[in-house]
């Protein structure tokens, strides 16, 4: 963020979305009734199994486009790998495991880029569709809406948790779970409601989204603890600090002065509400009136987690509470 300040700014009558508002991805208009969405991500594996880190990276990188309102139409494999310290067939894991998400997707692979690296990392480059009157943007909640959160949180105190042995088999194949599911069936029920604000919850954590929701300056966001849905142990593994990550704790230093969590939330749900996401839900802010109808409509579309966990308010001193 502090780099991207120093960098000059573009600007064109076609670039509908750039970076101004941490949109979770870019967009530019085509033609009066197509745009393209263009996002990349790739990181470091989470899980011992290659093929299901190809998986949720993969899973991970296309959300952006459905956080937009958009369909993922192509994708380029972006891939680090260690040459002769590491079995090639591990690669070869990675890679099937990112096509069949691709492939569930309704995307194309056409191709990719790799080179030598310490570390294997793996993640794609995305173009996807939307019609630039359907552009979804992480800002634009009205006064009222509810949000709906699509996923359970705490995957990032869950795999930090096993790698220190502390967490049970049936919280990891959750977390894995819902790492690997895709955000396009919550996005596919999501276009038939006049949804007016949706971000994906990644790195930030639920809050740090939740304020880049509030960056217009015009409403804030009001998250409830109780509310949210939280995978298997996480809630039990968030009270020894030995499970958090090191991404928790950024969290917490950077929103120290732009959010409050109120007093009677256990220390445990709020470590919860900071954690980094990897491949999370979707947060949609809708009409009061539409929300629950979004919710069992969800729900009975195989997004199992999905509800509401909070409210969209006027300006407050603060941008985001949790109570």
């Amino acid at each position: 963020m502090q780099v991207l300040h120093q960098l000059p700014k573009f600007a064109s009558p076609e670039l509908l979305v750039g970076t101004e508002t941490a949109d979770d991805a870019g967009v530019f208009q085509l033609r009066p009734d197509l745009a393209i969405v263009n996002t990349v991500d790739f990181f470091t594996p989470i899980v011992d199994d290659p093929y299901m880190f190809g998986q949720i990276a993969a899973t991970n990188s296309l959300s952006d486009v459905y956080a937009m309102g958009g369909v993922p139409a192509t994708a380029l494999n972006i891939v680090c790998f260690p040459k002769g310290k590491m079995d090639i067939e591990v690669l070869g894991e990675v890679l099937r495991g990112g096509a069949d998400k691709v492939k569930e997707s309704g995307a194309v692979i056409v191709g990719g880029h790799s080179i030598i690296d310490e570390e294997i990392k793996y993640g794609l480059a995305v173009t996807g569709t939307v019609h630039p009157d359907r552009i979804l943007r992480n800002i634009g909640a009205h006064e009222g809406d509810v949000l709906v959160l699509t996923k359970a949180l705490g995957t990032g105190i869950a795999t930090t948790a096993v790698k220190r042995g502390n967490v049970s088999q049936t919280s990891i194949d959750q977390a894995i779970a819902s790492m690997a599911t895709l955000n396009k069936y919550a996005a596919e029920v999501m276009a038939d409601y006049d949804v007016h604000a949706c971000s994906d919850i990644t790195g930030y954590g639920l809050l740090g989204h939740g304020l880049e929701m509030t960056l217009d300056g015009s409403v804030s966001i009001t998250f409830e603890a109780a509310r949210l849905p939280v995978l298997p142990d996480v809630a039990q593994l968030a009270e020894s600090a030995g499970n958090l990550t090191g991404g928790c704790k950024r969290n917490r230093e950077w929103l120290d002065d732009k959010t409050v969590i109120d007093g009677g939330v256990s220390n445990a749900l709020a470590e919860v509400a900071l954690d980094p996401q990897t491949s999370g839900g979707l947060l949609i802010a809708v009409a009061e009136k539409d929300g629950e109808a979004l919710v069992r409509a969800l729900v009975d579309n195989d997004v199992p987690a999905a509800t509401i966990v909070g409210h969209v308010g006027g300006r407050e001193e603060y941008a985001v509470r949790l109570v």
